[in-house]
This record gives structure tokens, C-alpha cells and sequence, in this order.
């Protein structure tokens, strides 16, 4: 009844789920207690929960967020916080990153000669990801231009400890090492239809849509198991009808088919 009375109320079958599995560890506490006898939710069926598909942005749309930050960090008068801003940008889309994992990352984690960058995700697993040549051209303007001026401001403040968190690639204005709610207002900041995440599932979608494989995108990300990965084949889904539509020769047949047939010239 209760559940009945939750979908009543517009509740989706996720939170549902949520509630029940609080109702659950509730009643296992009052019967490990003795203070109840029965579990009244042991029967009770789960509400079924539909995996949500990441959303990612259209090629188009992370292109028009790149170039506005572009244009700020080009500007004769661009500060240390826009090349900064700029490279954030371009190595969340360009590698597919966390944002935990971006903020991690130490200057010698880039190395330029091989165009890579060495990102510590979840488990502290060590993976390599390879950056293309925007990435890496934003990269270098920061660390050229930009990030000498944030960590001397972080030297004068004296507010590092011995492990030398001066070696953290990006710090903020008052030459720390930015938080991750930090850098979601950022993306925000720039679009309000974007998030960090978003643009993890955007490079990976836009990958699987060039024609990548999973097993490549896999080891990009970062995840553990492929069926993780498999989901970008359900969002690049509709890139692959249009593609169909357009090349396939019967995809854009209209009419009865045999009558096609017998309108189509004979061979000779």
C-alpha cells in the first residue's frame, strides 16, 4: 500500500526503490533486535528502475562551449584564470575524465612528447589516456602563461604543505587546489546545460558515433566492466539510424516494394 500510495503521488520507480530499500534495513535492525518478529517487506517486490541514459551534448554544442572559452583565453588581456578555465574544458571533453580525477592531477602527470596524461581514478587504478592536440596546445598556454602566475601566488600565501601541492596542475585564484564542486560551477558557468559529467558522456558518445570500439572507450574511461561502457551504443543509437537512412540503398524506399521491382529498369 505504501508503494501504491508513493506512485500515486507521481513518484518515479527509482526513489521508490530508494524508500524501500530504507524500509528494508529498518525492519532487519528491529528483527536482529528482537524487536519485531516478522519482516514485513521480505515478500515485497522491488519497483522495477529503468537505467537512465548519461546525457551528452551534440558535437555542435560542445564545439560552441570550447570556442567561447577559447575566444576569453585569447584575448590580449586573458588572465591566468582563463587559460586555466580553457584547458579544464578542453581535457574533460578532449580525455574523458572524472572530475575527481581532474582535480587530482599533478603537472608532471602530462607528458607532452607522448601527447598522454596519467589519471588515478577510482580505486587509485592508474590508466593512461591520451590527448589530442587541442588539449595539449591549451595545456601548455596554461602551464606557459597561466599557472607560473597562480603558484606564485600560492608561494607568497604560504598556505601549501611539504608535499609540494604545488605540483597540483590546477589551482585557483588564490593558488589552492580547486574542489570539484568548483570546477561543476565552472561548466556551468559556461553552459548551463553542461556538467563535467556531461562532457565525460559527450566524448564518449562521440567516439562510439566515429566508429571507436567499446573495448577502446572502455580503457579511456576507466571502467571496470564493459556492460558500462555498452551504454553509449544506446545513446549513439539515433546517430546510427540517421547514418543507416542516409547510405543504406533501401532505407529510404517509399511505396509498395514489388511494385518497385517491377518499375526498375530490366538489365539488357
Amino acid at each position: 500500500m505504501f508503494l501504491e500510495h508513493l506512485h500515486g503521488l507521481g513518484m518515479d520507480s527509482r526513489s521508490c526503490a530508494r524508500k524501500l530499500s530504507s524500509l528494508r534495513g529498518f525492519y532487519k535492525w528491529l528483527l536482529l533486535d528482537g524487536r519485531i518478529q516478522h519482516d514485513p517487506t521480505i515478500n515485497v517486490e522491488s519497483p522495477k528502475t529503468w537505467k537512465v541514459l548519461p546525457k551528452a551534448l551534440a558535437e555542435p554544442e560542445v564545439n560552441e562551449l570550447l570556442n567561447r572559452a577559447a575566444l576569453s583565453a585569447a584575448h590580449p588581456q586573458a588572465r591566468a584564470a582563463d587559460l586555466r578555465d580553457r584547458a579544464i574544458l578542453e581535457l574533460l571533453y578532449g580525455g574523458g575524465l572524472r572530475v575527481s580525477e581532474l582535480t587530482a592531477l599533478a603537472v608532471s602527470d602530462i607528458v607532452f612528447d607522448q601527447g598522454r596524461v596519467l589519471v588515478r581514478g577510482k580505486g587509485d587504478k592508474e590508466r593512461i589516456v591520451p590527448l589530442g592536440r587541442a588539449a595539449l596546445e591549451t595545456m601548455e598556454a596554461y602551464l606557459r602563461e597561466g599557472r607560473p602566475h597562480l603558484a606564485r601566488i600560492s608561494s607568497s600565501r604560504k598556505k601549501l604543505n611539504a608535499r609540494a601541492d604545488g605540483a597540483i596542475l590546477f589551482l585557483s585564484l588564490r593558488g589552492t587546489p580547486l574542489t570539484r564542486q568548483w570546477v561543476w560551477r565552472l561548466v556551468k558557468a559556461v553552459d548551463a546545460n553542461a556538467s563535467p559529467h556531461t562532457l565525460r558522456h559527450s566524448c564518449a558518445t562521440h567516439m562510439v558515433e566515429h566508429g571507436a570500439d567499446l573495448r577502446s572507450v572502455q580503457l579511456l574511461l576507466g571502467h571496470a566492466d564493459i556492460a558500462t561502457t555498452q551504454i553509449y551504443t544506446q545513446i549513439a543509437l539515433g546517430h546510427l539510424k540517421s547514418v543507416h537512412r542516409l547510405h543504406h540503398p533501401r532505407a529510404r524506399l517509399r511505396g509498395n516494394p514489388l511494385k518497385m521491382v517491377e518499375e526498375s529498369p530490366k538489365k539488357p
